[in-house]
């Protein structure tokens, strides 16, 4: 029995050495699987969110060519609006421009007519000062004739009012001089002194 037991252990150990390396295998190869299953998770949430991400790409994408169908209608929209105001205001500028050419032709001609009447102006002002001037002279010149005449008037007159009043200085003192002899003799007949008064 001995042997048999022998044989058994020895089956049984290799049995043991087999299953060790099998289990340890199994154990390995488990572990691969997990690995493998997580992996495929990790795989499956990635193309998961790979494909949300295509799918919300994709909408972001149609909103934007929509966008930009948008954006291309307005920029044409934009653009016509601004040629249409671009020749509104050519119109208006043309037109203004007309406008102040004619105002500038019109004032160049005032201009030129306010020149020459302030030309004639100042040709009748200097020939009135002229004749101002002139008329001043004749008028000083007759002024210092007249002054010399009534200077010679007023000499002959002045002498011969100092003629008149010599004339008449004379006579008074002669009277003056006959009074005062009259009232010194009527003094002292009184028996005044003449010489008091």
């Amino acid at each position: 029995m001995a042997p048999t037991k022998k044989g058994k252990r020895k089956k049984a150990g290799k049995q043991n050495r087999n299953t060790a390396p099998d289990d340890e295998q199994h154990r390995k190869t488990m572990l691969e699987v997990d690995t493998l299953k997580q992996h495929l998770v990790l795989q499956r949430d990635i193309a998961r969110r790979a494909m949300s991400d295509s799918e919300r790409l994709k909408q972001r994408l149609a909103d934007l060519e929509e966008e930009l169908e948008r954006a291309q209608g307005d920029k044409k929209d934009i653009y016509e609006e601004m040629i249409r105001q671009y020749q509104h205001l050519q119109r208006q500028t043309e037109t203004q421009i007309q406008r102040l050419e004619t105002e500038n032709r019109n004032l160049q001609e005032k201009l030129a007519a306010c020149q020459e009447e302030a030309q004639q102006s100042r040709a009748e002002r200097a020939e009135i000062l002229e004749e101002k001037r002139t008329t001043l002279a004749e008028m000083q010149h007759k002024m210092d004739q007249m002054e010399t005449e009534y200077e010679k008037i007023l000499h002959a007159s002045l002498d011969r009012v100092v003629s008149k009043l010599q004339t008449a200085k004379i006579s008074w003192e002669k009277e003056a001089t006959a009074i005062h002899l009259e009232y010194k003799d009527q003094l002292k007949e009184f028996g005044l002194n003449p010489l008091e008064f």
